[in-house]
């Protein structure tokens, strides 16, 4: 069956806000640099309190991918759970206009819509403090059929293994996508998001998932080794397509076992690195939904994460289709 959209995504509907810091802003507040750590209301209130002045932007690791594959021409779609407030229609309004499919039913008379308050230190490092919210409550009923069957690939957020009504909304994509004989990729999003989950992760990767999507903290976190080409080569021997990223060092990309190595793409500047896994995903699921090599889908990923980190915000802001088409990979 030809599918509607190259990919659709299920994820935590977030709005970020991003401000520089320094390294000892972060040590005042008790805050592992380069971590991602879920935080409650009060907390956040007064993180953002003393946060520098920043920007803000829609989010959401998975919303950031579709995003990507938007504007790389892309076919896109989203589920996630916003509120009927002021972050959640900046949150749809931006979706929306780049050409993302997103028609959600916002949470009324509940928590506010997901934030994400981020620090950036000026090496680049982003250290993430996630008040859920509203997207912590995206349930089952939230997960429409018709997105899942008509999408060449479903892309699962693992930061969705964290609440339980979401978790259950994950498995019910996946089965959905499964009967339809369509490809599941997984993100497996943060190394503690691995070290809490790690046997769900593991079980659920062997039962449903075809791409996984890692860095190298996460992946020698999943095996519990130090030794990444240990943990890269058993995450390979599990599914069809292991993709694991390695910051400067570039990627690597397995299909069936065989690895091709691919270079990180030069960037003008590495001003905010939040969001560089988030399009390398969507280079590579936007190359794969088109029948592209494997060399190519890693070129593409490495295309996206080099626009992205050399500005503020997880999303493009310079059509990825033009410098794609500039550099030949499509």
């Amino acid at each position: 069956m030809t599918a509607s959209y190259d990919v659709a995504a299920v994820g935590n509907a977030i709005v970020d806000v991003i401000a520089p810091a320094q390294d000892n802003f972060l040590a005042q507040e008790d805050l592992s640099k380069g971590a991602m750590m879920l935080i409650d209301d009060q907390r956040a209130g007064h993180l953002y309190s003393r946060m520098a002045a920043g920007v803000e932007a829609s989010g959401g690791s998975a919303g950031n991918t579709v995003a990507g594959v938007a504007s790389l021409g892309g076919r896109a779609a989203y589920i996630g759970k916003i509120a009927e407030d002021g972050l959640g229609k900046v949150f749809l309004h931006d979706i929306r206009a780049q050409g993302v499919h997103f028609d959600p039913t916002p949470l009324t008379g509940g928590p506010g819509t997901g934030r994400c308050l981020i620090n950036v230190t000026p090496d680049g490092q982003r250290t993430m403090c996630t008040c859920l919210g509203a997207a912590s409550l995206l349930t089952p009923a939230d997960v429409d059929p018709e997105i899942v069957r008509n999408a060449a690939i479903v892309y699962l957020e693992g930061y969705l293994f964290d609440p339980d009504d979401a978790r259950h909304a994950f498995a019910k994509a996946a089965r959905i996508a499964r009967d339809a004989g369509r490809k599941i990729a997984l993100t497996l999003s943060d190394a503690f998001v691995v070290e809490r989950h790690r046997p769900a992760l593991l079980a659920f990767i062997d039962s449903e998932i075809d791409i996984v999507f890692a860095n190298e903290a996460e992946v020698t976190a999943l095996f519990q080794t130090t030794d990444f080409d240990t943990a890269a080569s058993l995450l390979a021997a599990r599914v069809r397509t292991a993709c694991v990223t390695r910051g400067d060092r570039g990627s690597v990309i397995y299909t069936d076992g065989a690895a091709e190595f691919v270079p990180a793409a030069p960037a003008r500047q590495v001003l905010d690195t939040t969001g560089a896994g988030d399009q390398y995903a969507a280079g590579v699921m936007f190359g794969l939904a088109r029948g592209l090599a494997p060399a190519t889908c890693g070129r593409l990923g490495s295309l996206a994460a080099a626009e992205v980190i050399d500005h503020y915000g997880p999303r493009p802001q310079t059509s990825l289709k033009s410098l794609a088409t500039e550099a030949g990979l499509i």
